[in-house]
């Protein structure tokens, strides 16, 4: 455990101000290299596809491995800040996407691609992103939610400058010689890590309570083992090894949350169903728009568009959804916000025009931006907070699978029927379905507790399957949230 220890130490430094301002920088930065990367994706899609001779299901599953992994490697990073610390985990994660990054530059495949781009860019993105959250709740304690509030405005970022960058890259260069420049570019995540340099918690502050704590009764029972003092010292051990298994299932994938309250269950497997539909315009907008005659630089204009207007509309979702005119109402506009994304597609099926392009992707941002400002709030509402991180972990994992499947499935229709509309109405299908399934399944679960209080209204202990509201206001330092919490951002 001394490495984690060890990690935890640092100079003792004044929370909310001087340094940690910084580290809110360096924060910022970070989300526009690793959660803004995936949007350029889009660009090289023809490319890649001429490059390697492949179908849309093909190239499609190179996008969809870098979003899997950078969503569900949040276990296996809150195992690893635990042992060696968020500095180390963010700089790790830098030099693997690099090195992801600089050798994709040299594939001769299609499936190098899946590995070196998609798995190791992918996985550490999701380091350097989440361990990049995980320090800057230690550093902001009073001011934590404008914090992260103001670093989620680095994906907007990164959504608005990564599609240009790619496309002027590519024309002068193509796209190995642009990987190449973007393996450089980042490494830069590993820059940010080093300003995260460690900060002595406070007590009871994330970090100290990150630190590993053995189990009642663990170290009698591994003396005993060792010395050999049970006759039975075979079967001990195996009972010792399948107990400190399901206490690690049970802290990072919270299977226990999801039989047993309602709530829960009904969001993640919404959020997953939503995510089959919610990345499809993403991949396949730019390659719909140059198939039907958009030039390549306009095309490549409207993921910049979307991740413009996120920046302003994000921030302003986020501040409104946090008043209590909407307490326990959340999961509402979550699912008006996904239904109106689903809607929106149908605009792109009526005309491909750059113009129509133009206002679909203004529509599309909007939308997108509840979906992205909301998806940790409401979970939030749904599960108290001293199991969120545990809770966090079930629901990437299942949202990373349906983001994997989705985008190859998607062009796998669009190969065998030559048809790029079956995006958008697929897109549609899962977007409205999820919507409809989560809205007027809160409602009737609402309806079915008001009904329990009523006809309990005697006793004190509300039932396990009440969608309640946690408060989200920033906690003091005695009140600080889970030890290690991995949080994504759509």
């Amino acid at each position: 455990m001394a490495q984690g220890e060890a990690a935890g130490r640092g100079t003792a430094q004044p929370q909310d101000q001087g340094w940690a301002w910084m580290v809110l920088l360096a924060a910022v930065v970070l989300q526009g290299l690793t959660l803004g990367f995936p949007s350029c994706i889009g660009v090289f899609f023809k490319d890649l596809q001429h490059e390697f001779q492949a179908s849309n299901s093909q190239t499609s599953w190179f996008p969809s491995i870098i979003v899997a992994v950078l969503h569900g490697g949040g276990p296996l990073c809150s195992i690893l800040v635990k042992w060696f610390g968020c500095r180390f985990v963010v700089m790790l994660g830098g030099l693997l996407s690099g090195l992801g990054m600089v050798s994709s530059s040299f594939c001769r495949s299609i499936s190098q691609l899946y590995l070196t781009a998609g798995l190791i860019t992918g996985l550490g993105s999701c380091f350097s992103f989440q361990a990049g959250v995980t320090v800057l709740g230690c550093y902001f304690v009073r001011w934590r939610t404008l914090a992260n509030a103001v670093a989620s405005t680095g994906v907007s970022l990164g959504f608005t400058l990564w599609p240009l960058l790619s496309q002027y890259l590519l024309d002068k260069m193509g796209w190995r010689n642009t990987f190449l420049i973007f393996g450089g570019i980042l490494l830069n995540c590993c820059v940010c890590g080093a300003i995260m340099r460690p900060i002595q918690p406070a007590s009871g502050s994330l970090l100290e309570s990150a630190k590993p704590k053995e189990e009642p009764g663990s170290g009698a029972e591994e003396a005993q083992l060792s010395n050999g003092a049970s006759p039975h010292h075979s079967t001990l051990q195996k009972h010792t090894r399948r107990t400190k298994c399901f206490q690690m299932l049970q802290k990072y994938l919270a299977f226990d949350i999801f039989c047993q309250n309602k709530g829960y269950q009904i969001y993640t497997i919404g959020v997953a169903w939503t995510m089959m539909g919610f990345a499809l315009p993403h991949v396949y907008l730019v390659p719909y728009a140059i198939h039907n005659g958009v030039e390549e630089g306009k095309a490549a204009l409207l993921i910049s568009i979307i991740g413009l207007i996120n920046i302003f509309i994000r921030p302003f979702t986020g501040l409104l959804s946090g008043h209590r005119v909407f307490t326990g109402r959340r999961i509402y506009l979550y699912s008006l916000a996904a239904l109106l994304c689903g809607l929106s597609n149908f605009i792109c099926i009526i005309s491909a025009e750059f113009s129509v392009l133009i206002l679909y992707c203004v529509i599309l941002s909007i939308a997108m931006s509840g979906v992205g400002a909301l998806t940790f709030q409401v979970l939030m509402d749904v599960v108290e907070m001293d199991r969120f991180s545990s809770a966090l972990g079930l629901f990437t994992i299942l949202e990373s699978i349906t983001l994997l499947i989705g985008p190859p499935l998607t062009g796998f229709l669009v190969d065998i029927t030559s048809d790029f509309h079956y995006v958008f109405y697929n897109s549609s299908f899962f977007l409205i379905s999820a919507a409809l399934f989560m809205g007027l399944s809160f409602c009737a679960l609402e309806k079915k507790n008001k009904l329990k209080e009523a006809s309990k209204a005697c006793l004190d202990n509300p039932s396990i399957y009440q969608y309640s509201e946690t408060s989200t206001e920033p906690k003091t330092e005695s009140q600080s949230p889970p030890a290690v919490q991995y949080v994504t951002s759509i």
